[in-house]
């Protein structure tokens, strides 16, 4: 039997271990090109808004809701598998490692040249091309500063604050200020 992309992603959205060399493997490196092929495209030149998002909307496999706002260049190894909310803004350079799963809820902003990471690889050599997905989910009105890098399975609450540079390991509480490397919490926007 043939993987398919809809087999891949019900593995991939149920954390299940893909296998090097597997059917699903192959599916994930068919669609990880076809990524690079839009991405190409969008990253080539001056586009205006609508047709950032029809390019948006063609990766991430559903329409992009017009108040979406990217500026390129914009890198994924993915698409389909990340769902952006509305009144989002991507500044310029962000790259998403997207294959286990991308959410950014609605008002969220990520600075420059944000990475967000989905999968780790296997510790054992003779296993290290096996991938381990773990989605990243950032809330409502989440900000991420410039050149954060956000790690496999985290989520970020709502209103939360990440400071730029910042490496985020591990579960960002709502309304919070997170920084550092790893990032600790600061304090409460409340405060």
């Amino acid at each position: 039997m043939t993987a398919t992309l809809d087999d891949l992603l019900a593995a991939l959205r149920a954390g299940e271990m893909i296998p090097f060399s597997s059917d699903l493997q192959a599916v994930m490196s068919q669609t990880s090109q076809a990524a690079l092929r839009l991405t190409g495209r969008l990253n080539s030149g001056y586009h205006e808004p609508a047709d950032v998002r029809a390019i948006l909307s063609e990766l991430f496999h559903y329409d992009v809701d017009e108040s979406v706002t990217l500026l390129p260049p914009f890198h994924t190894e993915f698409g389909p598998n990340t769902r952006i909310g509305k009144r989002v803004f991507l500044n310029i350079g962000c790259t998403f490692q997207d294959q286990g799963g991308v959410t950014i809820g609605d008002d969220s902003f990520l600075g420059h040249h944000v990475t967000i990471v989905t999968q780790n690889h296997d510790l054992a050599p003779e296993r290290r091309g096996d991938l381990y997905p773990a989605p990243v989910t950032l809330g409502k009105g989440v900000w991420v500063g410039s050149n954060a890098t956000i790690l496999p399975g985290v989520t970020v609450g709502d209103h939360a604050v990440i400071g730029a540079a910042s490496v985020v390991t591990k579960d960002v509480p709502a309304r919070t200020i997170v920084a550092g490397s790893p990032a600790r919490v600061i304090r409460s926007i409340d405060d």
